[in-house]
């Protein structure tokens, strides 16, 4: 697979969600690696950056690239050899961190509890399912997840797994609100802050579940914690193509259409951060960063510097 191919199925989300994608851009950077054949820094930097500009909001991508642009060696072969080793690290940690989280949060899910999730988070589904295999006696209303129906994907996993599930529009959410004993969601970026990024739609749930005294829960791997926003970055929130949202014959018409993917819940309507290394109240966040990922920001910006050379 090359790079540019790669950088193309994120861009126009034929991957999707955020843990796939760190995936499947470690999965890119470890084929491209194997392919290199001089010049190894330059051109592993070079597609290191295609993968970077594809989706700007999710910093599982921004810490899945760092984590393999931070190998080391004497020789490209050496430097080859450690690349695939990280990337195949970060593929692992993607894969376990998942089924740990699911475990974690499971333990907070009472038996006969009706939970509502939003888009189709595998993390927030892991904890679904989890609790469901425990023999807990649960119901999911999922949401649609506007514009793009990622609540569809959602709900045909969820009733693959035999689990009693409702769709409803992402609208309905307060109409429903009192009938939940817990919204638990996905991340796509934890702020420094305790504030998280996720899909748009997400910030008004948990304002619904604030005012109704609902836990809401966050499912996000300790990668989806962003080291740029520790030393003062804002998150950048994607606007996608208006077409998304509206017909052409609407798209005609003198005005404007926005389309922000992503928007921003303040830590104070959090209950709960669960993570593969435990749950966590929001105000936890720094430490995660600090402890986890703090050193990321530096390569990062020596990776933008250093690609413009050979651009």
């Amino acid at each position: 697979m090359e790079i540019e191919e790669a950088a193309k199925k994120i861009k126009n989300m034929e991957v999707r969600g955020a843990a796939n994608i760190a995936k499947f851009a470690a999965l890119a950077l470890k084929e491209f690696a194997l392919k290199v054949e001089s010049n190894f820094d330059e051109k592993m930097k070079k597609a290191a950056l295609i993968l970077l500009n594809t989706r700007p909001t999710a910093v599982s991508l921004f810490n899945a690239i760092n984590y393999i642009m931070s190998y080391k060696g004497e020789t490209d072969e050496k430097r080859r050899e450690d690349a695939i080793k990280r990337a195949e690290e970060f593929i692992e940690w993607v894969d376990t961190a998942r089924e740990k989280i699911g475990e974690i949060g499971a333990k907070r899910i009472r038996d006969n509890s009706t939970v509502l999730t939003h888009c189709n988070s595998s993390a927030a589904l892991s904890i679904i399912k989890t609790a469901y295999k425990q023999g807990k006696k649960i119901e999911v209303f999922a949401t649609e997840s506007r514009p793009r129906m990622q609540g569809h994907l959602t709900v045909k996993e969820l009733s693959e797994e035999g689990i009693p599930t409702t769709l409803i529009v992402d609208s309905a959410v307060r109409h429903f609100i009192n009938e939940m004993d817990y919204v638990v969601v996905g991340a796509d970026t934890i702020t420094v802050n305790g504030a998280l990024i996720n899909k748009i739609g997400t910030s008004q749930i948990a304002l619904a579940a604030k005012e109704a005294r609902i836990p809401f829960m966050v499912a996000a791997e300790t990668y989806k914690f962003s080291p740029k926003t520790l030393f003062g970055e804002l998150v950048v929130i994607e606007e996608r193509d208006p077409s998304e949202v509206a017909p052409e014959e609407i798209l005609k018409l003198p005005i404007k259409v926005r389309n922000p993917a992503f928007d921003v819940t303040p830590r104070d309507y959090i209950d709960l951060i669960i993570t593969e290394i435990g749950a966590i109240p929001p105000e936890m966040a720094y430490l995660i960063i600090k402890e986890r990922l703090g050193y990321a920001i530096f390569d990062m910006e020596e990776l933008k510097l250093s690609a413009k050379h050979f651009d």
